[in-house]
């Protein structure tokens, strides 16, 4: 578990950035963190992972207090990857970046090849493993820190924007399997997004900050079906929660659930048309 506590942090400016940040992530979980661009997402993650640390509070992992740790202390707990990839390339080759972090912590080398020949596979890199990181697409180096994430097996992964600059079929993939890692092997996944399709199919919990504060805790259909309060916090609401909410549809954020619910409050002998929408007497839609 990660847990905040009183958090407050300044850059040398003195503006505040994060001001009484009470928060937990809870083993297990998938949380979307959201916000506005400058809400202090980033900076949050940052201090949980120890590269930032609060001017006062507490950032606890494991229960344990983490104001004198250093990123690499919590590396085989906590995968972190970077907004920006080229902050975290290093290595010359592709199959030495991911492989890096494994050797720090000077893992046996049979099971370093598993676990990068494995994390270059499932972030489709394995064909590119030669190449020079910093050659790569900008979508390649999201996977590649992913990837290099992923080699050191932890606990939890916080991800800073990993779908942007991925194609529909990269992006669905790599959530796909960050689904399957949470639901199978009871990774966490704390995933800062500006995407709220990606939020309404795969988020458990959302976490909302806006300017450096914590506004709203709750699941995305309880997200989703809040009123202007959204609008302020910089979100947007997903084109089939609108639709659930103008038919009156509460809870509802997936499109197969809410055709099923449509079609539960029509009236007794009606039905859907081919293209999900009521259909007229004659059998058409209108």
């Amino acid at each position: 578990m990660i847990e905040a506590k009183n958090i407050n942090f300044a850059y040398r400016r003195g503006i505040p950035v994060l001001t009484d940040i009470n928060c937990a992530i809870g083993d297990g979980e998938f949380v979307a963190l959201l916000g506005h661009n400058g809400s202090g997402k980033t900076t949050l993650t940052r201090l949980m992972m120890a590269l930032d640390h609060p001017r006062s509070g507490q950032i606890l992992v494991d229960g344990d207090d983490i104001a004198h740790y250093e990123p690499a202390d919590l590396a085989d707990k906590i995968g972190y990857v970077f907004q920006n990839p080229d902050l975290q390339i290093l290595a010359d080759t592709v199959y030495e970046e991911v492989a890096y972090g494994p050797r720090v912590k000077k893992l046996p080398e049979a099971n370093i090849r598993a676990n990068v020949d494995e994390a270059l596979r499932v972030m489709g890199l394995t064909d590119l493993k030669d190449y020079y990181p910093r050659l790569l697409s900008f979508g390649q180096k999201r996977r590649l820190g992913v990837a290099a994430a992923l080699a050191l097996n932890p606990r939890t992964l916080i991800l800073d924007e990993i779908t942007n600059g991925q194609d529909a079929a990269e992006q669905g993939a790599m959530m796909e399997y960050l689904k399957a890692l949470n639901e199978k092997k009871g990774t966490t996944i704390l995933l800062i997004t500006h995407d709220m399709d990606i939020v309404r199919r795969y988020a458990k919990r959302t976490l909302v900050l806006c300017d450096g504060r914590v506004v709203f805790t709750g699941t995305p259909a309880e997200l989703f079906a809040t009123g202007e309060a959204l609008k302020a916090w910089g979100l947007r609401r997903p084109v089939v929660s609108t639709l659930s909410l103008e038919f009156g549809l509460t809870g509802v954020t997936g499109c197969e659930a809410f055709c099923d619910a449509l079609a539960g409050a029509l009236p007794d002998g009606a039905a859907l048309d081919g293209t999900g929408f009521p259909a007229s007497k004659g059998g058409a839609a209108q």
